[in-house]
């Protein structure tokens, strides 16, 4: 009788660990309402800004920047499916709100200067920060949103795309999905 409990045990165990429920603080509901803020204000800034200036190569660039951004982490989200820490979903690798804020302080960093990169970064960090304190995110995936993000803006808002014909471009057959990219040096 005891190993037919210890059976029924292992697997009702495993169960219940993973359907956790996460009842998030007051700080960390109000954290994660601040991060949605400023994934819309960062942009929505940066934009107001490009069109204030009539920078159409900045709105060019900055564009290709948040397609790429796009693309990249909602392939890698809906690809790898990692739960969540609050056990809301399998959508965390990597972190949208980090790629999308970092992704809006390198562009603005990049084309403007550290005058007004410097508190977007500060911007991102918190943004960062936010979504793991919340329990939105593991600090991989906020660090690996980032990284694409910035990436994405590195590769967009500088001479190097041009002056080295840098393509992109998607990939993908019945098994696989990906991007292919070139330059020349």
């Amino acid at each position: 009788m005891k190993n037919y409990i210890w059976i029924i045990l292992a697997f009702i165990l495993p169960i219940s660990i993973s359907a956790q429920e996460f009842v998030p603080t007051k700080s960390q509901k109000g954290v994660a309402t601040s991060t949605d803020v400023l994934v819309i204000a960062l942009p929505a800034a940066a934009l107001t800004g490009v069109l204030v200036q009539k920078d159409w190569k900045g709105l060019i660039q900055g564009v290709e920047t948040a397609g790429v951004t796009a693309a990249a982490t909602l392939i890698l989200k809906y690809s790898i499916k990692e739960r969540r820490p609050d056990y809301s979903n399998t959508h965390s690798f990597p972190s949208g709100h980090s790629s999308i804020s970092f992704a809006t302080a390198a562009f603005v960093q990049r084309r403007y200067g550290w005058a007004v990169g410097a508190p977007a970064y500060a911007l991102s960090c918190y943004v960062a920060w936010g979504r793991v304190f919340a329990k939105k995110h593991h600090w991989w995936d906020v660090c690996a949103g980032a990284a694409i993000g910035a990436g994405s803006a590195y590769i967009f808002t500088r001479p190097f795309a041009k002056k080295h014909n840098l393509q992109i471009a998607p990939v993908a057959d019945t098994h696989h999905i990906g991007a292919y990219a070139s330059f020349e040096f």
